[in-house]
């Protein structure tokens, strides 16, 4: 069994003002943490065990995966340091890396229950797309981020630095491209104390209430195809930065009703995608990983990828939108957009365990 290099972070935050430098733990910057792998937690094997045990359990009571509650996937053994990572994403670096999980030759059902189990440890899982689904499955459908409805995890396309509209994004990786779809990773605090050092007045365009597509997924109660956010936002002492890129705000510009970007906005947005590529760290996956990122302080992107011919080998993880429960305060159109995901009229949730 190799070594655990785990190692969190100092938890340390100051109340974040608007428009001043940001001080927390979530901060950091890519030379930080290279040579490192501080943010992995290896799985010892009565880890491993315990949850194998807990698979077996859900499995034999023949619970559907949504409702499987973190009472019912006890983990007495790997608890404590699901807690210490669940403190580590909300109040320290906001990302780590759960690897060890041997997933070769479990069935569907067991490794997204394994995924599904260990997630509810760190919070609540709600709809992420218009068909309900609390799990959704990152493959390439042949869709294309040039249309109104196109989505990134259906593509193979490149994804430009961006965050999900959850408290958590999860990820369980079960097969990699044959070349390509690098994950990246960078604090969204550094980008904003970077702009706010070297373009202040781009910072500051920042705080707009931008205009972001819904993609063709409108909620119920919701009448326009668009929702409007700040990039950059503090809520008592509490910093969040959402993604700007072209796949929310600028393909937004296309609807109807929506404000013309000034050119001072255009290259706020460009420029917050160069410091967050400046900024960046990749994150090699492997089969079996557990990744979990803090939306509010972690930005995330991926490069474009070449599949394998054979279905059976084509590049595919798992995803989940985790709601913590308003544990980190957020104004109000941040929050609530996260507290409800995307859920439309008349349509369950689901976890779909094929893609």
């Amino acid at each position: 069994m190799q070594p655990n290099p785990w190692k969190p972070s100092r938890h340390s935050r100051r109340p974040a003002v608007l428009m001043e430098p940001i001080e927390e733990s979530g901060c950091w910057y890519p030379q930080d943490l290279v040579g490192t792998d501080a943010w992995v937690y290896r799985l010892s094997d009565r880890e491993i065990s315990d949850v194998m045990d807990a698979i077996s359990a859900v499995k034999k009571q023949g619970l559907d995966i949504k409702e499987i509650t973190k009472a019912d996937f006890s983990l007495p053994v790997l608890a404590p340091a699901l807690k210490e990572i669940k403190s580590e994403l909300m109040e320290g670096r906001g990302f780590a890396l759960i690897r060890g999980l041997p997933i070769d030759g479990m069935s569907p059902y067991e490794y997204t229950a394994a995924f599904w189990g260990v997630s509810t440890h760190v919070g609540q899982a709600i709809s992420q797309n218009g068909e309900g689904h609390l799990i959704g499955h990152v493959t390439n459908k042949g869709n294309s981020l040039q249309t109104q409805t196109g989505r990134g995890y259906r593509s193979n396309e490149e994804l430009f630095f961006h965050c999900d509209r959850c408290d958590v994004a999860g990820l369980m990786t079960l097969r990699l491209a044959k070349a390509g779809g690098q994950h990246r990773i960078c604090s969204s605090v550094a980008v904003y104390n970077e702009m706010l050092k070297r373009r202040p007045e781009l910072a500051e365009a920042l705080t707009f209430h931008f205009y972001m597509s819904r993609r063709g997924e409108i909620p119920a109660g919701e009448t326009e195809p668009w929702f409007r956010q700040p990039v950059f936002s503090v809520k008592d002492g509490y910093f969040s930065a959402r993604g700007a890129s072209a796949t929310g705000i600028v393909r937004a510009q296309e609807l109807p009703g929506v404000e013309k970007l000034t050119p001072e906005q255009r290259e706020s947005i460009d420029v917050y995608q160069e410091f967050a590529n400046e900024l960046s760290l990749d994150i090699d996956f492997q089969p079996g990983d557990m990744s979990y990122a803090q939306s509010h302080v972690t930005l995330h992107a991926r490069t474009e990828f070449e599949d394998w011919p054979e279905h059976d080998r084509r590049r595919h993880l798992l995803r989940m939108w985790i709601n913590t429960g308003g544990e980190r305060p957020l104004v109000p159109e941040v929050g609530r957009e996260i507290e409800r995901g995307i859920v439309l009229d008349r349509v369950k949730v689901s976890v779909p365990l094929e893609a």
